[in-house]
């Protein structure tokens, strides 16, 4: 069903679509963002629609007008349903046709008879699941996925669905079928039971949180981090972190110190702080114990203070600091944060190309955090900008943790030298377990401590993976738009540019990519035949354009890339502002233009050229659409196309047959993996590549969407564009990607290093180059073995 069918609203109907002009709507379209009973009342704002419509997604989507109705129904306060279904009906009834809406008023009473705690937060969305589950005149899952597709790309789109139709009966009657749902749910209470299938007792909720708080929580955290693969690794560092750690866990604040008593006495002080008693002495007695230090002062009477101490750590998550490195950071963080003996108040920021604030209290948080790369190399900015804030509401102290190579950076020495006063405590990290505590105290650094951890020793006996912990929810992995390597440049092109000596290529798939051709390649004898091509780039995605017709590319002064299009059969030319979405065409009947002209960029503007031909049309780049003819013959025009073409013609055979359709992922009896009946393997030294496989698989790796989830956790994320992610369930593993390319070799590379086929290394990467043996003994077999080690 297309997007303008399923919103469509009708006349005489008991919806429509209305605009609330005091209201923003979502994706930037702001007309008809409220769905509204007729002479009645609101029922939502759209963007709040059209989050239930995706979580409702993976099960399909019932007829708009009856979700309608059943939300409507969970409001509060006066509801009428009642009068508009009854209207509804009364005015279709035709002919054969007699429709009757008692039912379906019945089965809305029961959704208004309902405790309130069924119709609020995710029990919300749980009751709607159970409600139309299975059914009647449901659409597909794929239907409605690229319906919210269309509408987040189009939103303008629901203007003609807001013009009201005539219904006729068969819209009235899907709906009305839809919420017919009495046999299925007789009383309010087999709603409720049905609902159990999908989620406990929201009663049940509170006993749970109040068990929690009374709980000692640190000590079940830690060993909930540790029961977790995912973050065992952090969690079986912290009491060994413990330990040894040297640091002052506990300071008291001035209404912590000692206010009375023989505490508050010393046998110094000023004469206005002497206790009277001294006086009572005779002159001989008081000036000898005076003499002797043995008159007594009160030491102080201050008022009793709210304790004012706060911590903050800072955790490098540079790509200098991945692997193991960021493992014994988080484990440093969580051992200082819940160490027995702290009762201070700690704020965590992981610094990358900024600070974000993150929280380290639950397991979820913990993994979460624990995949987070920034593609900075060093932290010196975000540290700087950290400082310069203002941070005075409490007295602070902070710690940077950050693997020990970051402080050889000339920069990161200067920002921390410079708040060397404010930084309290420095903790680097090494690759093998060391751990070394510095302090600064009145502008010098001390080495207070080192812990060295034996990881493999505390490391050898990983929890065994939970059989509930992959929670399929039916939503896809997010994906980035680019990689640290390039993608495959696919086979299928629409067309091809040159433009400013950079080459740009329109895909099939309608993204428009960037790549580029080179005669420097490091290893002659391994990758010769991709000695001049190269992969390429993701610039934009999901581009509104008709595949056919001419293409040609050039920016604007804005530095925004525009695409003109020529379609000589339609005779109608078009501009489309690939960063801003704007679009303008004209149609160009009316001037006669053979169908022999050509669509090329020169100069500054869009042509429809003939070589042979004097007169060609002028299409401007900026602004709106306009053709200009003009007249006369421009040598460097001509000698400008023809070498254009030229250079556009060497990406001629640049393209390579991409692993696209995933489906079976696993591991087969020779302990290689295997992608969608394709072998991972090194056929030769230095090489790696995909083959057909001819062996059985001996473990599978369970698949939701685009991620692939081996026994141990360990993760292989898909991107149909040519690329694979992998994420071990160790993570002292990178993460690192491989191109899904058949019968060509490949590259794998993490966010610091390479090693393969030079087709994939980005014109200007910073990576850092390696041997592909290397890089496999180093990444791909130690993410094999860690799964077979869970199967052992």
């Amino acid at each position: 069903m297309e997007l303008k069918a399923y919103f469509q609203s009708y006349e005489n109907y008991f919806w429509e679509w209305k605009t609330d002009e005091d209201v923003p709507g979502d994706s930037g379209y702001h007309d008809n963002n409220l769905l509204s009973v007729p002479g009645v009342g609101a029922i939502a704002y759209r963007p709040y629609v059209m989050e239930i419509l995706k979580e409702l997604q993976p099960q399909g989507w019932p007829p708009f007008g009856a979700l309608l109705m059943v939300l409507y129904a969970m409001q509060d306060g006066y509801i009428d349903f009642a009068g508009p279904l009854r209207h509804t009906a009364e005015f279709y009834s035709i002919g054969n046709f007699d429709f009757n809406a008692e039912k379906e008023i019945e089965f809305l009473e029961k959704i208004q008879s309902l405790p309130h705690v069924y119709k609020q937060k995710q029990n919300r969305i749980v009751l709607l699941q159970t409600l139309f589950s299975n059914g009647h005149n449901r659409i597909s899952s794929l239907n409605a996925e690229a319906n919210i597709r269309i509408y987040y790309k189009r939103p303008q789109e629901l203007a003609s669905s807001a013009e009201k139709q005539h219904a006729g009966t068969s819209v009235l009657n899907k709906d009305l079928s839809a919420l017919n749902l009495n046999e299925k749910f007789p009383t309010v209470q087999s709603i409720i039971d049905a609902m159990k299938g999908l989620v406990d007792e929201p009663e049940l909720d509170d006993e749970v949180i109040e068990e929690e708080t009374t709980a000692d929580t640190d000590k079940d955290f830690i060993k909930e981090l540790i029961e977790e693969p995912k973050t065992f690794q952090v969690g079986s560092l912290i009491k060994r972190i413990w330990s040894g750690l040297k640091i002052p866990m506990r300071y008291l604040s001035p209404g912590e110190q000692p206010i009375g008593g023989i505490s508050d006495m010393t046998n110094k002080g000023d004469f206005h702080r002497m206790l009277l008693s001294e006086f009572a002495n005779e002159d001989d007695v008081f000036m000898n114990r005076v003499a002797n230090n043995e008159a007594l002062y009160i030491q102080r009477e201050i008022p009793p203070e709210e304790n004012i101490f706060e911590r903050i750590i800072l955790i490098d998550t540079s790509l200098r600091n991945w692997g193991t490195p960021k493992v014994l950071a988080f484990a440093s963080a969580i051992a200082v944060i819940k160490h027995p003996k702290a009762h201070s108040e700690c704020k965590v920021f992981a610094l990358g190309q900024a600070g974000i604030p993150i929280a380290l209290n639950k397991v979820e948080e913990v993994v979460e955090n624990l995949n987070q790369v920034s593609p900075v190399l060093e932290v010196s900015e975000a540290l700087e900008k950290f400082f310069n804030e203002h941070h005075s509401e409490k007295d602070i102290e902070i710690f940077f943790i950050t693997h020990e190579e970051n402080m050889e950076d000339e920069k990161v020495q200067r920002v921390v030298l410079q708040n060397r006063d404010r930084l309290k405590f420095l903790v680097t990290t090494t690759s093998d377990g060391e751990i070394n505590f510095y302090k600064h105290h009145k502008g010098a650094r001390k080495h207070i401590q080192k812990i060295k951890l034996p990881l493999q020793e505390l490391w050898a006996n990983p929890p065994q993976q939970k059989p509930s912990v992959h929670n399929f929810n039916g939503k896809k992995t997010d994906l980035p738009q680019n990689y640290p390597v390039l993608f495959p440049t696919p086979v299928n092109k629409i067309a091809k540019f040159l433009y400013e000596g950079e080459f740009f290529i329109l895909s099939s798939k309608k993204q428009l990519l960037k790549t580029y051709l080179s005669d420097n390649y490091y290893d002659k004898h391994s990758y010769d035949y991709y000695k001049t091509h190269h992969g390429c780039e993701v610039l934009f995605d999901n581009i509104s354009i008709k595949p056919k017709g001419q293409f040609a590319l050039a920016k604007n002064k804005q530095q925004h890339f525009i695409l003109c299009q020529y379609q000589s059969d339609k005779k109608l030319i078009s501009k489309l502002n690939l960063n801003t979405r704007e679009y303008s065409e004209q149609n160009l009947i009316g001037m006669n233009i053979p169908e022999s002209y050509k669509l090329i960029y020169f100069g500054r503007s869009f042509y429809l050229h003939h070589p042979d031909n004097v007169t060609h049309y002028k299409i401007n780049r900026d602004g709106n659409i306009s053709v200009e003819p003009i007249t006369g013959k421009d040598k460097e025009f001509e000698k400008n196309n023809i070498k254009a073409e030229a250079e556009v013609a060497k990406l001629k055979g640049s393209g390579l047959k991409i692993i696209n359709n995933f489906n079976k992922i696993g591991i087969n009896q020779y302990e290689n993996l295997v992608i969608s009946g394709h072998e991972l393997y090194s056929s030769s030294e230095n090489t790696l590549d995909f083959s057909k496989n001819k062996y059985d698989i001996k473990i599978f790796a369970e698949q939701n969407k685009n991620k692939f989830t081996f026994p141990d956790g360990s993760e292989i994320i898909t991107d149909s564009r040519g690329m694979l992610t992998f994420r071990s369930s160790n993570k002292s593993i990178e993460e690192f990607f491989i191109p899904s390319t058949a019968h060509g070799f490949l590259s794998l590379a993490t966010y610091t290093e390479f090693g393969g086929s030079e087709y994939y290394l980005p014109e200007h990467a910073l990576l850092k180059v390696r041997t592909m043996d290397d890089m496999c003994d180093r990444f791909l077999k130690p993410f094999i073995e860690q799964i077979l080690d869970y199967g052992a």
